[in-house]
């Protein structure tokens, strides 16, 4: 049994040259927020640490 696909394997690779460089151009100042955050922590980690961050803000 073989199993079809959607893709062509002979279609061209999307130009991304223009996303190569996102990392470089992010500068430190847009992740300052998250300094302070674990690496590898989920999506939920993220939203609970800038929830505190704005309460303290206000208070």
């Amino acid at each position: 049994m073989t199993q079809a696909t959607d893709h062509d394997d002979d279609a061209p690779e999307p130009d991304t040259s223009h996303l190569d460089d996102t990392a470089e151009r992010s500068s430190s100042s847009d992740r300052a927020h998250l300094d302070t955050v674990e690496d590898g922590c989920g999506c939920a980690e993220v939203w609970e640490h800038l929830s505190e961050e704005r309460a303290d803000a206000s208070d």
